[in-house]
């Protein structure tokens, strides 16, 4: 992993993270998945530079807490990046503005790539895909209103299979000032199915200067060796494959680091993260142990027990525990069927 302290740049114009030689991971931002103890996991388990769930511009330049408090997070969590989305250059300028102000992130990134209905319909999101003039204007307008924090975006290769646009917005975005870009190889319409298209990806990693980071279908070593071996992208982001196994991390970074493979987490071990997740959580919302309001934790919880023994099952129980009390009982009594597993 990245140490705060080498957040300095070596070079005019270069990240860090990029720099040396250097083949950085990236948490992809997952709306809803990737909070601040789930991007700390990660991070532990050799995650380089992590990024904040999106936030909508306008409603942090409304001052809704909760938004704000989603954001949070802690030194040891660094380098890493808030995400922001929005359609108008104004606003987005405003609230990368308010972010730094606020936060000192070591960089801003802004959401170009996501599919959901619910941020298209803002003309944001994905949707920009379709409109290349405007994501250009608002991707200048952030990098002249932060020119202290560099600035980088995220796309997808366009809205279709019949507008891929992935080149001419990466040539666009550069010219607007990013300092990288990170290209997810699915289109809109995709979504999350289908296999990433890492011919277009490879194509924008040779076409511009600024580092590409890939994204999409990236989930074992053999990949990860196999996308540096082949293509220029200056390194990778993990989404779906990280979710509920941040030991993905660990594998991956031993196998760039040419060692032997790294051991899979033990059946304590993922009990730990899964305790040591609720615990934060629980912090982060001001609730005690014995909250029965657990809410959207369970979603989490039932995620981080992917593939673990008896999964069906334990995935049950997760969706209907009631407080910190009864998943002690839940984990004694897995662990103690599957300590010989």
């Amino acid at each position: 992993m990245l140490e705060a302290a080498t957040l300095l740049e070596t070079k005019p114009g270069v990240l860090p993270w990029f720099a040396a030689g250097r083949y950085p991971l990236y948490l992809a931002p997952m709306a809803g998945y990737t909070d601040g103890p789930f991007r700390r996991l990660c991070k532990e388990q050799g995650a380089d530079v992590l990024v904040t769930e999106f936030a909508h511009a306008e409603s942090l330049l409304r001052g809704h807490e909760a938004v704000w408090r989603d954001l949070q997070f802690s030194e040891s969590d660094r380098p890493l990046g808030v995400q922001i989305f929005g359609g108008d250059p104004a606003a987005m300028a405003a609230a990368a503005r308010l972010v730094v102000a606020r936060l000192r992130p070591d960089f801003m990134d802004i959401n170009f790539g996501c599919p959901a209905d619910r941020v298209t319909c803002r003309h944001a999101g994905s949707s920009l895909l379709r409109d290349l003039p405007l994501l250009e204007k608002i991707a200048r307008a952030v990098a002249d209103a932060v020119p202290e924090t560099p600035v980088t975006a995220k796309i997808r290769l366009g809205w279709d299979g019949q507008s891929i646009v992935a080149l001419e917005a990466a040539r666009r975005l550069e010219d607007a000032g990013m300092r990288a870009i990170a290209v997810h190889g699915r289109t809109k319409e995709q979504g999350y199915s289908g296999g990433a298209a890492w011919d277009v990806i490879a194509a924008v990693a040779e076409a511009v200067t600024l580092p590409v980071v890939g994204n999409g279908s990236v989930d074992t070593p053999e990949t990860v060796l196999r996308l540096r071996r082949e293509t220029k992208v200056a390194g990778l982001m993990i989404g779906r494959a990280a979710l509920g196994y941040p030991w993905i991390f660990r594998e991956l970074k031993a196998a760039l680091a040419g060692g032997p493979p790294a051991p899979a987490p033990t059946l304590a071990e993922r009990w730990r993260a899964i305790f040591r997740y609720l615990d934060e959580r629980l912090a982060v919302e001001g609730k005690e142990a014995d909250s029965r309001d657990l809410g959207g934790m369970r979603a989490a919880l039932k995620s981080l027990a992917k593939g673990m023994p008896d999964g069906a099952a334990l995935r049950g129980a997760l969706e209907r525990v009631a407080n910190r009390a009864a998943l002690e009982v839940i984990a004694a009594e897995h662990q103690q069927k599957w300590a010989t597993a």
